[in-house]
């Protein structure tokens, strides 16, 4: 399955949704490998998840692995890692401003999460 593929399988509103995050992703990260991971669309930067995104019930939910260094109010804490995520219902929710900075420090501020199993859970700073 491709991203295309995921997006196309979304009810209008949240394909919506998608096929923005996807096409400014590819924007901002020219340079990521991306994939359907774990059922979902991801983007890797050296083999290492920085963001990506799900359906939901209710909303589609973008995430960055290591959202909770970026310092954006807007982003919420997900899991005991370092993630971090914001949701959305309708496509005009999506500030491309604030998801290109977003996507910049998803660049600029990562976590080891490739080496994760192999550390037995435990996170280390790349960048």
């Amino acid at each position: 399955m491709t991203i295309t593929d995921y997006n196309n399988q979304q009810t209008d509103s949240y394909k919506a949704i998608c096929d923005l995050l996807h096409k400014e992703i590819d924007k901002a990260l020219p340079e990521a490998e991306s994939k359907i991971w774990h059922a979902h669309p991801v983007w890797f930067l050296d083999g290492n998840p920085v963001a990506g995104y799900s359906k939901l019930k209710g909303c589609v939910r973008l995430l960055f692995w290591s959202g909770q260094s970026f310092n954006e109010p807007e982003l919420q804490n997900e899991g005991k890692f370092k993630a971090a995520e914001k949701r959305y219902t309708d496509v005009n929710q999506v500030n491309t401003t604030d998801l290109h900075r977003w996507l910049e420090k998803a660049r600029d501020i990562q976590w080891d999460y490739k080496n994760i199993v192999k550390r037995k859970g435990v996170l280390e700073r790349l960048k």
